[in-house]
C-alpha cells in the first residue's frame, strides 16, 4: 500500500533470497541483488533478514518497524498459509509454492526475544528516522494520512 500510494516500487527481500521450488540463493548473491536495489534513486524494503539490516538502514530515510505480538505474527502467518495455499503469494519468487514449516514458526514464536532486541538496538543507535508500530490500527491509520 505504501509503494502504491507514494508510487515507489517495492522490493520485497522474500524474492531476492529465496529461488524457486524454496532453493535458498548464496549470500554473496543476495548482496549482490540488495546492492543493485539500494543504488536506486527511491525504493522500498519489505522483509526481516538482520544480516543486512545495517546495510540497508544505512540507505534509507525513513525505517518502518512492525513490532507486532507474537500472537498476531502467528495468526498472520496462518492467514496467508490459508490465503494462498497451493499458490505463489505476490510477494514471493514464481515456483515457491506458499507453505510454512516448523522452522518458520520457531523463528517466529522466537523473534521478538532473539531479534526484536537487535533491530531496536540498531535503530536508536543510528541517525535514521524510524517510526514503531505496534498494532495494525496504528500502521493503517499512518497509511491513511499519506496523500497519494
Amino acid at each position: 500500500m505504501l509503494g502504491q500510494k507514494l508510487k515507489i516500487n517495492v522490493v520485497h527481500l522474500y524474492m531476492l533470497f529465496w529461488l524457486s521450488g524454496w532453493v535458498e540463493r548464496e549470500d554473496y548473491e543476495f548482496d549482490i541483488l540488495l546492492e543493485e536495489e539500494l543504488k536506486k534513486e527511491s525504493w522500498i524494503i519489505d522483509g526481516n533478514y538482520f544480516r543486512t539490516f545495517e546495510r540497508r538502514l544505512k540507505n534509507a530515510e525513513l525505517c518502518i518497524f512492525l513490532d507486532y505480538s507474537t500472537e498476531l505474527c502467528i495468526n498472520s502467518v496462518k492467514e496467508r498459509v490459508d490465503k494462498y495455499a497451493g499458490t505463489n503469494r505476490p510477494d514471493m519468487t514464481v515456483g515457491c509454492i506458499e507453505k510454512v514449516d516448523d522452522e518458520f514458526i520457531e523463528w517466529v514464536y522466537n523473534y521478538n526475544c532473539d531479534i526484536r532486541p537487535k533491530i531496536l538496538n540498531v535503530l536508536q543507535n543510528s541517525n535514521v528516522d524510524y517510526l514503531i508500530f505496534t498494532f495494525r490500527k496504528q500502521t493503517q491509520d499512518w497509511l491513511n494520512k499519506i496523500d497519494n
